[in-house]
């Protein structure tokens, strides 16, 4: 996690994609409170140049970190998040004893058939 200030941080960040690729994990979540006003409560992006993935359009598995941490600074739930890439991103949020439980909308990418 990178953690910052103002959600305009997350959103103007720039990043070198060059050093992030010698981080030896899977990426690099940067996150930040909503401004007030928005329809959603943070914001994030998630970062994998050493995965192949430069900056992820939107990431389950980062919001299913994202949830917890959130949760327990707001002191609510559910929460809504945005994640702030070229898509625009809402996803709906909600811890649930040892999981976490997302929703929103989603885009078919790529249809296909698989023969085994």
């Amino acid at each position: 996690f990178v953690i910052l200030a103002r959600e305009s941080d997350v959103r103007n960040s720039k990043t070198d994609f060059r050093r992030l690729r010698k981080i030896n994990d899977r990426g690099v979540i940067v996150t930040a409170i909503a401004d007030e006003g928005r329809p959603y409560d943070f914001v994030s992006r998630f970062f994998a140049p050493a995965s192949g993935v430069d900056e992820d359009p939107v990431t389950g598995s980062a919001h299913c970190c994202l949830a917890p941490f959130w949760e327990k600074r707001l002191g609510r739930s559910p929460l809504v998040g945005f994640q702030a890439s070229c898509r625009g991103v809402l996803v709906h949020v909600r811890c649930d004893r040892d999981r976490v439980i997302l929703s929103g909308t989603a885009k078919t990418i790529v249809t296909g058939t698989i023969h085994a």
